[in-house]
C-alpha cells in the first residue's frame, strides 16, 4: 500500500497554495493540472475496482481497462469546460495540456512511490514517454470537440471518434511497454514521435 490518498493530498496543497499568486492562463493552467491529478486518483479506483470484480489482473486491466478509464477521466471535465463555458480553441488546448500533465504526474510520483527510485535513467525515460503519452492522448480527444463545433452536423460522431482514438492509442503504448526487450523501446518512442507528428501538423494547418 502506498497511500495514494496522502500523497495527492501532499502534493495538491502547494498547487491550491500558488492560485492565491496567479491569474488569467497561468490559474486555469494550475486548475487544470489539479483535476488532472483528481482524475488519475479517481481513474486509479475504478481500474482497481475491475480489477476486483473481473479477476483480470494487473497487465490485462493495465491494456484492457486502464486506457478506457483514463482517458474517460481526462475527458469528462474538458466535455463540461466545453460545453458549459464554450472557451475558444486555444483555451480547451490548454485545459487539455494541464489535465494530461497533472494526470502524468501524480501518476509517475505514485509509481516511484511503489516501484522505487533507483535508476534515474529508467524514470528519466518513463517520465518523458508517460508524461508526453498522457499529454498527447488527451490533447487529440480534444480535437473532437474543435471539430464537433466547427461541423455540427458530426457533433457526437466526431467526439466520440476522438475519445476512441486517445482510448486507443493509450492501449497500445500500455501493450507495448509491458513487455521488456525492444517493444517497450518502441513504446517509450511512439509518444515523442506522435507529439513532434502533431506539433507539425498543427503548424501546417495554421499556415494553410
Amino acid at each position: 500500500m502506498i497511500y495514494s490518498e496522502n500523497i495527492f493530498v501532499c502534493m495538491i496543497v502547494p498547487v491550491f497554495v500558488t492560485l492565491i499568486f496567479v491569474k488569467g492562463n497561468a490559474r486555469r493552467l494550475e486548475l487544470n493540472f489539479i483535476i488532472g491529478m483528481t482524475a488519475c486518483l479517481l481513474g486509479a479506483y475504478i481500474s482497481g475496482f475491475f480489477n476486483a470484480v473481473t479477476g483480470m489482473g494487473v497487465e490485462d486491466t493495465a491494456i484492457f481497462i486502464s486506457p478506457v478509464v483514463e482517458e474517460g477521466m481526462k475527458f469528462l471535465p474538458l466535455l463540461f469546460y466545453f460545453h458549459m463555458f464554450e472557451p475558444d480553441d486555444d483555451n480547451i488546448f490548454l485545459a487539455s495540456v494541464g489535465i494530461g500533465a497533472g494526470f502524468a504526474t501524480y501518476e509517475n510520483v505514485c509509481y516511484m512511490v511503489s516501484s522505487g527510485a533507483e535508476s534515474l535513467s529508467y524514470l528519466l525515460i518513463r517520465g518523458l514517454a508517460v508524461g508526453v503519452m498522457h499529454i498527447v492522448s488527451v490533447y487529440a480527444s480534444v480535437f473532437g470537440l474543435v471539430i464537433a463545433r466547427k461541423l455540427k452536423a458530426m457533433r457526437i460522431s466526431s467526439m466520440i471518434g476522438a475519445l476512441s482514438l486517445s482510448m486507443l492509442f493509450h492501449g497500445t503504448y500500455n501493450l507495448l511497454v509491458s513487455q521488456p526487450g525492444i517493444t517497450s523501446y518502441i513504446g517509450f518512442a511512439v509518444p515523442l514521435l506522435t507529439a513532434f507528428a502533431m506539433l507539425f501538423a498543427m503548424k501546417s494547418l495554421k499556415k494553410a
